[in-house]
């Protein structure tokens, strides 16, 4: 197993993205935090991770909440001793025109990614350096990359973590942390799925065409990229041995963008 005896938590976990890394990295021998804003969703990723014969907790965690994350964090240390993997993957999405988006909505998106993120990398750090090492995964996007219409606070934030990560890399070399970025393009998570009407409504044509000619329209194959793509990105990344390999923004998009 890749990651055995490693210690992993993992926010937005609950479902989607998130999850399917956890069940990933259990698969992989990992022990295995779910952290999530909802309590209920977090441990029925982490109970599916124990059905399975993993090692997995629930963590309830509002990542834009300084004391949830530190907490949160802490929890793992109790319950594990040390933390080897963490992974930012909460995220929100907000569907709106630049005109007329608000500044409550800007910040909510911002703040679960980008606050989320460096609350989550400073806890992580600190036990890191403590620790003699470990990874810090971020979830990207292929608009870390590059830009969409109507979703300005989304790619904004998703570019600033291309930032975070490379900024990690470099502060975290000394003390054996590594960094990486992971961007993923359109995944059929429930956020996705969200989008899609919306995109509809505010472009003015139908789901299947947004699907088509919007979201899988630069791909090579149209096809969505999935939740097993991602994981499995994110067990190498978390397995690789050494620094040769840091900082690094890896896509995985069906070719919509090539870095």
């Amino acid at each position: 197993m890749r990651l055995e005896d490693r210690v992993a938590i993992i926010t937005g976990a609950g479902r989607g993205i998130g999850r399917a890394i956890a069940e990933g990295y259990a698969r992989e021998g990992a022990r295995v935090a779910v952290a999530d804003l909802d309590a209920a969703t977090a441990e029925d990723a982490a109970a599916a991770i124990r059905a399975a014969g993993g090692e997995a907790i629930a963590v309830t965690m509002d990542v834009t909440n300084e004391e949830a994350v530190d907490d949160g964090v802490q929890r793992v240390i109790d319950t594990w001793g040390r933390l080897d993997i963490a992974v930012a993957n909460a995220g929100v999405q907000h569907i709106e025109a630049l005109d007329k988006l608000s500044l409550a909505e800007w910040r909510k998106v911002t703040a679960v990614h980008l606050d989320g993120a460096f609350l989550l990398t400073r806890a992580a750090l600190r036990r890191m350096y403590q620790g003699g090492g470990g990874t810090l995964l971020y979830m990207g996007s292929v608009h870390s990359m590059e830009a969409s219409p109507l979703k300005a606070p989304y790619v904004a934030a998703k570019h600033g973590l291309l930032g975070l990560c490379r900024a990690v890399a470099k502060e975290g070399a000394e003390h054996g942390v590594r960094s990486h970025i992971i961007c993923p393009g359109f995944v059929r998570t429930p956020l996705v799925e969200k989008q899609i009407p919306e995109q509809a409504r505010e472009l003015g044509l139908s789901e299947e065409e947004v699907v088509r000619n919007v979201m899988l329209k630069n791909t090579v194959d149209g096809e969505f990229t999935t939740v097993e793509d991602i994981s499995r990105l994110a067990v190498d990344l978390a397995a690789f041995p050494s620094a040769a390999l840091t900082g690094q923004s890896v896509i995985v998009s069906h070719g919509w963008h090539m870095g």
